[in-house]
């Protein structure tokens, strides 16, 4: 069950918790080299076995067995580009640059952009006045009754569970990562032309390797359960029912980080395939501790004794939650919307549409 059992305002003196937090957002070489050893070497090598099984005609369907291992490699490799893009995997700048590249082809993702974003969503979590980089789309019921009805049926279909969770991955891993904007800055739209690039060069030379089907037999189906468990995953970081959301000066970055970022509390394996990211409030306190530290962190610290605690059927559930009520505090389901639409006289209604 989902615990809320936190304090009116989760801010601690900034100095302390920085203090106590310092020794546990330090890289380790050792660990970090072992990281790679348990990620991206076991998604390669099962990769190739996976291919080498369907040039052999092994049963398709111990082709799709497999592939569930694969692809939780996968994930874990996106735990080494994810901490790479926050200068914490290894102690220099220029070696989380070069691995965070690399894994970062192996995901489909440019680093630089990525590491970008992602800043701006760890500054900006949980801020109702900075929404809209890098986070879930989330938007209040006053904006929802406000919408017009193409408006509500587009967000109705985002917030769908089977095309969140089972398209979301497409647009956010193949799709969104190839794109640039008008504003996008010159350094970040070299980072996807040249991410674009080699992709294209590595999947042209996969298609003449090993044929178009295996490749995307193989790589289609990893991509697919572990995007749809990363869409999964950062969803229920921030998107449960007294998750923390505030706007002006009412927000802070420890509240947002403590009590807006979840603890999905899972089983040792999944655990391990997610690479601790279900420790999200130490994550978002402070980003520079690499995901081999974050069990520690927690653990060692008081300040995340009463953190919002997720299990994973909580996490499930969640996905029912759909706009936030800064009335109630929380986030509501459809049904909850829907009363409240009836609660609204027709004339206001037609008013704000």
């Amino acid at each position: 069950m989902i615990d809320t059992a936190v304090p009116t305002s989760a801010e601690p003196p900034r100095l302390e918790w920085k203090v106590q937090i310092a020794p546990y957002a330090r890289s380790d070489v050792r660990r970090s080299l072992i990281d790679l050893a348990t990620s991206v070497l076991p998604y390669l090598a099962l990769a190739v076995a996976l291919v080498l099984m369907l040039r052999a005609d092994v049963s398709i369907w111990l082709v799709l067995a497999l592939s569930v291992p694969t692809a939780g490699f996968l994930l874990r490799t996106f735990i080494v580009f994810h901490d790479c893009t926050h200068g914490s995997f290894m102690p220099t700048k220029r070696w989380n640059h070069i691995i965070g590249a690399i894994t970062g082809v192996m995901v489909f993702t440019p680093f630089q952009t990525w590491r970008h974003e992602h800043a701006v969503h760890h500054a900006t979590a949980g801020d109702l006045d900075r929404r809209g980089v890098g986070d879930v789309p989330t938007i209040t019921v006053e904006e929802y009754l406000a919408f017009g009805l193409p408006m509500r049926i587009g967000y109705r279909l985002f917030r769908n569970p089977l095309i969140m969770f089972g398209l979301g991955w497409l647009w956010g891993l193949v799709i969104q990562p190839r794109l640039t904007g008008k504003s996008t800055r010159p350094r970040l739209r070299r980072s996807v032309y040249a991410t674009n690039t080699v992709l294209a060069a590595l999947v042209t030379g996969l298609v003449l390797l090993i044929g178009w089907e295996d490749l995307l037999i193989v790589q289609g189906t990893t991509a697919f359960i572990a995007g749809s468990a990363g869409v999964f995953l950062f969803y229920v970081q921030h998107s449960f029912e007294d998750t923390y959301w505030a706007s002006g000066e009412s927000w802070t970055y420890a509240d947002a980080a403590l009590r807006g970022s979840s603890y999905l509390k899972l089983p040792k394996v999944f655990q391990y395939f997610t690479g601790n990211i279900g420790l999200h409030h130490v994550h978002h306190l402070s980003a520079r501790v690499p995901n081999y530290t974050l069990q520690a962190a927690h653990d060692g610290m008081p300040i995340f004794r009463d953190v919002p605690v997720l299990s994973f059927w909580d996490g499930l559930k969640a996905s029912r939650l759909k706009v936030w009520s800064a009335r109630d505090g929380r986030l509501l389901t459809w049904g909850e919307v829907r009363a409240l639409q009836r609660a609204v006289p027709a004339t206001a209604r037609a008013t704000s549409s």
